[in-house]
């Protein structure tokens, strides 16, 4: 079986030598309302660098008009504000990158971003403000700093709402932002803030009209409530049943996706950045056995699957930037050679160089087979690689395309120096 996948992968891949040979990819794509791009880690430097790539060319060739990512909603808004122009404080991309300072910060403050954002930026400086690109975090994690956002906003405008959001987030006082403390007595101890948030939610909701449009603060408004509500849900759920959790937050991501649209209109086009475990259809994966769910499995469900494009990312060996333990330090890590009989290993076996496969009709029942695909976390350890990081995958229902990188290397954190090396 082996054998027959490899001679599948030499006769169906390209090389992909530099940027120019993503041209097939590019033609792929057209009308599709969602292009998902995936990585196989969080701390590789050739996916960012691949992915804004592809997302320059779907920007100015195929009319997208929107990015959105696997990030925290308020740090990514600052971006947001200074590619558009809303941001009289920040001077340069790098400033606005230090602004995401919830564990893990490599994540977007990175080197790879800088020079994205400032294309952003700069792309957006020739456009009418109705056709400039946004910049959106999809994550749920973000319960406090959503709820400073809310109180802020609402105070800003003299809200009649700003005394009931205010009585709402009282309820949190006693967990001082931290969300497993939090977790715990909500479920446990029914100690907590559901019925407050759920109200909130429900009388925003209601007066939703009546706030203003401008730099997007009805948006933003939306979008900072729904994470309040669905965050308490998430670390309620967190402690008691993590697959369900895990269903929470992707639920969320298409749900906010969904908002960005909405907001955009009739004209929306998003390009989403997330780990493949999310933008790869669940379905193709033993996660269904789990009765897990993903966010590509979820807009494909709702938007049919000829208007998503799913593009996964993996590689066979290098360095990649990652943690030992979720809240410490990141280090510069080597990952090792792919595991005998996985994806990554027999693209090796099939040429050890760079390649992309663009599955169809025509070839997609020749990689039907079920085996490992490797999936490194921000928490990894090299020791463990064998047994605990690959998600066994039919690659071609997963994927409407693969980029393979035969060896690649870290990531590079703005914050150098908190590198363990």
């Amino acid at each position: 079986m082996n054998d027959y996948l490899i001679q599948a992968i030499r006769q169906h891949s390209e090389p992909l030598r530099n940027f120019y040979d993503l041209e097939p990819l590019i033609q792929q794509i057209n009308q599709q309302k969602y292009v998902l791009l995936g990585e196989s880690s969080h701390g590789t430097s050739e996916y960012y660098k691949i992915r804004t790539e592809i997302s320059k060319r779907l920007i100015t060739e195929k009319g997208y008009t929107f990015i959105a990512v696997e990030g925290d909603w308020p740090a990514c808004q600052e971006v947001n504000r200074y590619i558009k122009g809303f941001d009289q404080e920040h001077t340069n991309a790098r400033q606005v990158l230090t602004t995401f300072d919830r564990w893990p910060t490599w994540m977007w403050a990175n080197e790879e971003m800088v020079d994205f954002i400032e294309w952003l930026r700069t792309y957006n400086q020739t456009q009418p403000s109705r056709a400039q690109i946004g910049f959106y975090g999809l994550d749920v994690y973000s319960l406090w700093e959503s709820m400073d956002e809310i109180l802020s906003y609402l105070k800003q405008v003299n809200s009649p709402d700003f005394s009931t959001a205010q009585k709402a987030f009282t309820c949190f006082e006693p967990f001082k932002r931290e969300p497993a403390r939090y977790g715990v007595s909500a479920s446990f101890y029914s100690e907590g803030c559901q019925e407050e948030v759920l109200k909130l939610l429900t009388e925003l909701s209601a007066n939703k009209n009546k706030y203003v449009h401008s730099e997007e603060s009805s948006l933003n408004l939306e979008v900072n409530t729904l994470i309040t509500t669905n965050a308490e849900n998430y670390y309620r759920t967190m402690v008691i049943n993590g697959n369900e959790s895990w269903n929470i937050r992707d639920r969320h991501m298409a749900d906010v996706l969904n908002k960005i649209s909405t907001y955009y209109g009739d004209s929306a086009k998003g390009i989403v950045w997330e780990h493949n475990t999310h933008v790869g259809d669940a379905r193709a994966t033993d996660m269904v056995r789990e009765e897990i769910v993903n966010v590509g499995e979820i807009l494909r469900e709702q938007e049919g699957q000829e208007t998503i494009y799913i593009v996964g990312f993996g590689t066979h060996r290098g360095t990649v930037i990652a943690a030992k333990a979720w809240g410490i330090n990141f280090e510069r890590m080597m990952a090792p050679a792919a595991n005998e009989g996985s994806w990554e290993d027999l693209m090796h076996k099939a040429g050890a160089y760079d390649k992309l496969i663009i599955f169809n009709e025509a070839n997609r029942d020749e990689f039907k087979t079920q085996i490992g695909h490797r999936a490194i976390g921000v928490v990894y350890n090299p020791r463990h690689e064998h047994y605990e990081n690959y998600v066994p995958s039919i690659l071609s229902d997963r994927y409407d395309a693969f980029i393979y990188v035969n060896s690649s290397n870290a990531l590079h954190p703005l914050i150098i120096e908190r590198v363990l090396m």
